[in-house]
């Protein structure tokens, strides 16, 4: 880290002045008989260079953490109502490729009650040690007491990284653990890479998906990212796991949290295309609203669900939980059929991974052709009619 300083007490006012003039920023500032450089500072330097008698550039030497003394790679295992979140044996699965790369063990931290099947179905997808926090306060997720019970949880096992589900449970409680030890958090990551220092490479899209950034904490620990579902996939799980469920006991002061749940009121499932297995994505080519009732009639012809790109949903023409992308749903599915979708790496994220794809669009150089196992160069509104007219005759689709 390095800092500018300014001798200013060493300058006439003349001198202030100019310094001030030279700054493309308009960083530097009067405040009573001394300069000051506001957060408007770029670190350009040309104050140095232009008075290096009365500026100098600081180095500021930072003292890092003993990695040595964190150890293992964690996941945070969500509960529900029908046992351990699919995320969580995504997370499972990639935290051992992680852990492999050191040689060091996955631990899944398990606050909840009742957690017995879900701490045993923790040890079938890869977990070494499930830390187990079991009390009644615990069934219905209240941040603060989760919070308490995943600080503990660092404090006294003293993981190198910890994995959230990018859920709204792990969206609320990565910060809060991050500002406790005041350490790194990268949220929506699409690739997760280990150093053999144990430092972790937290890949995703950054500037509206142009670039890939590849962030690192080099200087604290733990390490702490979230994942969307979908990203990764879950290992085939293990019947015969030699895993240990570790109970623990609920941190001191953790009852008396300050959020209390009254009452569960249970609402209507959401539609979720992230758990389609068959999608047809409707994009700019289609040409008006009514038009997504073919590509529904398609979508309900191969068993699946009408999904779409962003122009799609900001025209109001479709659900925004039906949006595939970087500010949608992250889909997996095993068959998807892109209707004019041009192919942005925003959409092309959270889409890239399906099992097959194929691609309709009147352009053969358009990106998602690209991606596509199968791009057909046409217009949809001759080809969609087909492909319907060969399923009613009982011809499916050959892929």
């Amino acid at each position: 880290m390095a800092h500018i300083a300014i001798h200013a007490d060493k300058m006439t006012l003349a001198e202030k002045d100019a310094l001030i003039r030279i700054c493309p920023f308009s960083a530097i500032r009067h405040e009573g008989d001394t300069l000051t450089i506001n957060a408007g500072c770029k670190m350009c330097r040309l104050c140095v260079k232009k008075y290096p008698q009365f500026v100098q550039l600081v180095e500021e030497s930072v003292q890092g953490v003993d990695k040595s003394l964190w150890q293992g790679v964690a996941v945070y295992a969500q509960l529900t109502e029908r046992g351990v979140h699919p995320v969580t044996t995504e997370l499972l699965g990639k935290a051992k490729e992680l852990a492999g790369v050191i040689r060091q063990p996955v631990y899944a931290v398990l606050p909840g009650h009742p957690t017995d099947a879900a701490a045993r179905e923790c040890l079938r997808y890869g977990a070494d040690r499930v830390y187990v926090y079991d009390d009644t306060c615990l069934q219905n997720f209240a941040v603060d007491r989760y919070t308490a019970c995943l600080e503990d949880f660092i404090t006294r096992v003293k993981p190198c990284a910890l994995l959230f589900g990018a859920t709204s449970p792990g969206r609320s409680l990565a910060p809060r653990v991050a500002a406790r030890f005041r350490t790194g958090l990268t949220a929506d990551c699409t690739k997760l890479e280990m150093r053999e220092n144990t430092d972790l490479v937290q890949i995703r899209p950054a500037f509206g998906g142009n670039i890939m950034a590849q962030i690192v904490t080099t200087r604290t620990r733990p390490q702490l990212c979230t994942v969307r579902y979908k990203i990764f996939t879950a290992q085939t799980p293990d019947d015969h796991p030699k895993g240990v469920i570790v109970p623990m006991a609920l941190p001191d002061g953790a009852r008396a949290g300050d959020i209390e749940v009254l009452h569960v009121k249970r609402k209507p499932r959401e539609v979720d295309i992230a758990e389609a297995e068959v999608i047809v994505a409707a994009g700019r080519g289609v040409k008006n609203q009514r038009d997504l009732a073919m590509l529904e009639e398609l979508a309900e012809a191969l068993g699946g669900m009408l999904a779409g790109t962003r122009p799609m949903i900001e025209a109001g023409w479709l659900d925004p939980r039906r949006q595939i992308g970087l500010s949608g749903r992250t889909v997996r599915p095993k068959l998807i059929i892109t209707c004019g979708v041009s192919g942005s790496v925003q959409f092309a994220a959270g889409m890239r991974a399906s099992d097959t794809i194929i691609a309709i669009n009147t352009d053969p150089n358009a990106s998602i052709m690209s991606l596509a196992h199968v791009g057909i160069v046409g217009d949809l509104y001759e080809i969609v009619p087909a492909l319907l007219k060969k399923i009613r005759e009982g011809g499916g689709l050959d892929v």
